[in-house]
């Protein structure tokens, strides 16, 4: 039975020192309490809290990083479904360089891949590391591909190195910056100790559920634990069923062995295939995902579903409440207004930059809420609205006195214009897409 924050904090220092990041212990056991934490994370637990909460506060999915300097975080999930709660840590994708390329070629696609990355709703998208597969004959390869990434990328790295000799000098420059390594043969001793000596992360390998389960499980007992797992399968529902196996029984069934994050390596024949595989494993449930080519069209359309995937449903995403300038505006130019929804705001800041007029968008604070949720809650009323634009000094900023609302809150125009005398509001289109065609129509300029 899961203990209580109540519980779990009995038992610990009581010091309230935040030596383990928060700032009290009962903070801590909250934290404890809800799988977020380890015990380990207090350098001051007693042999006896130890005992009594080790096992019972362990997060049923660690958490792993991979990388030195800001790493890059994954598992430490709580829930199969997102709704149910939210998901934490979103999957690091990666791009495959395999050792036989090129230098030059790899040189300028490194290079490209270092520098693309994507704008939406806010967020800047890139890859987040570089998968090295070495598949050359030459041994030393392996290392001029190493310095050939770390002399024009920031990205972490995962290495794919089947020669030990060539592996064990990649590693030798990688100091402190802790990759991943993924094993295809079965973990060894040697794995181990490599992996304790660097600093590095394992991705174990397997093509059953039970040669996965005995591969943790012999980590685990010899007290390494920073390990990812990854169901080796050419059949895309096997791997499915087994992702979700893994997981439900990490969730549900508090089975240590399978309470790593996932993997998955992206084998296809065509682009068409490749999405396909990693759209599955990117929802059910892999924490790292490696694409074997360099697509822009593959890699925005994972950066969108994992985008959607991985927002917080509870928190809406939202940006700043102001005036933004569509363009090159004028104090005479016209106004528009609309909600802080991240979505709503580059929706129709789209539009008016597609009608070709330069424009003032009021963004009003509305906690993130889209126009008729914020209109139904009371936060984009005639009031709230007048308020707002008092509060950031639109008449000071603005000479025209002619202000668009959307077409779904026109309940608003006649309040909006009785508590701010002098303006006319003026009722928009219902969809965004309709704004060009209503600034030609009303010759709005």
């Amino acid at each position: 039975m899961a203990l209580s924050g109540l519980e779990i904090f009995k038992p610990l220092p009581k010091t309230n020192c935040g030596d383990c990041g928060v700032p009290t212990c009962m903070a801590f056991a909250m934290k404890l309490a809800q799988k977020k934490a380890e015990l380990a994370e207090c350098p001051h637990a007693s042999d006896e809290a130890q005992e009594v909460l080790g096992a019972a506060s362990e997060p049923p999915i660690r958490l792993v990083k991979i990388g030195g300097k800001e790493p890059l975080e994954i598992g430490a999930e709580t829930v199969m479904f997102r709704h149910e709660k939210t998901f934490y840590h979103q999957p690091g994708i990666a791009i495959e360089l395999k050792t036989s390329e090129d230098e030059a070629s790899l040189a300028g696609k490194i290079e490209e891949i270092e520098t693309y990355s994507v704008e939406r709703v806010g967020e800047v998208l890139t890859p987040d590391l570089f998968l090295i597969s070495h598949d050359a004959g030459d041994p030393a390869a392996f290392a001029r591909v190493i310095e050939l990434v770390k002399g024009k990328s920031t990205k972490h790295l995962i290495l794919d190195c089947p020669d030990r000799s060539a592996l064990t000098g990649g590693l030798k420059l990688l100091k402190d910056e802790h990759p991943a390594v993924l094993l295809r043969d079965p973990l060894s001793d040697e794995d181990l100790e490599l992996a304790r000596s660097n600093g590095m992360s394992l991705i174990l390998s397997g093509t059953s559920l039970e040669h996965l389960s005995t591969q943790a499980g012999k980590a685990r007992d010899a007290g390494f634990n920073d390990i990812i797992l990854n169901y080796d399968s050419a059949n895309m529902t096997e791997e499915l069923q087994a992702n979700t196996i893994m997981r439900r029984s990490a969730l549900k069934k508090d089975y240590k062995p399978f309470g790593y994050p996932l993997f998955a390596c992206i084998n296809a024949e065509n682009g068409v295939e490749a999405l396909a595989r990693a759209t599955v494993s990117l929802c059910k449930y892999a924490s790292v995902i490696a694409l074997p080519v360099y697509d822009k069209a593959l890699l925005y359309t994972l950066f969108t579903l994992r985008q959607n995937i991985y927002t917080d449903p509870q928190k809406p995403i939202q940006v700043d409440p102001k005036i933004y300038a569509i363009g090159e505006p004028t104090p005479e130019s016209p106004v528009f207004i609309t909600t802080n929804f991240s979505l709503t705001y580059f929706i129709v800041s789209g539009e008016i930059e597609n009608s070709g007029i330069s424009a003032h968008l009021v963004v009003c604070d509305c906690e993130g809420q889209s126009v008729l949720t914020a209109w139904a809650a009371g936060k984009f009323v005639g009031e709230t609205v007048a308020k707002f634009f008092k509060s950031i000094d639109v008449e000071g900023k603005i000479k025209t006195r002619k202000v668009v609302i959307p077409g779904y809150a026109s309940q608003i125009q006649g309040d909006l214009e009785e508590k701010m005398p002098g303006w006319e509001a003026m009722v928009g289109p219902q969809e965004a897409s309709d704004i060009p065609a209503f600034i030609k129509k009303v010759n709005l300029i």
